[in-house]
């Protein structure tokens, strides 16, 4: 099965982010370092999945990244051992 790089320089629908989020927890998907995430202090108050969305479709340099597809398997940021294994 083919690896797809997701490309969020070119931002994605809400539709899109919700697809993509699927059943997943929503706020995996937030970028902590991004400058909106800590201005709203996202990490103890964090929005909720519609508004999360809303959010990541309007400023998508609050996903965090790299955002990889395979099949139905979503992985995203950087974690070597999750790397290894995808």
């Amino acid at each position: 099965m083919r690896i797809e790089t997701v490309d969020l320089n070119k931002g994605l629908s809400e539709e899109d982010l919700d697809e993509l989020i699927g059943a997943r927890d929503h706020r995996l998907f937030l970028n902590a370092r991004n400058e909106l995430y800590r201005e709203r202090n996202m990490k103890e108050n964090p929005p909720a999945r519609q508004e999360a969305i809303r959010l990541m479709a309007a400023n998508p340099n609050l996903i965090r990244r790299p955002l990889l597809k395979k099949g139905a398997k979503i992985l995203f940021g950087f974690d070597e051992g999750e790397w290894a294994g995808f």
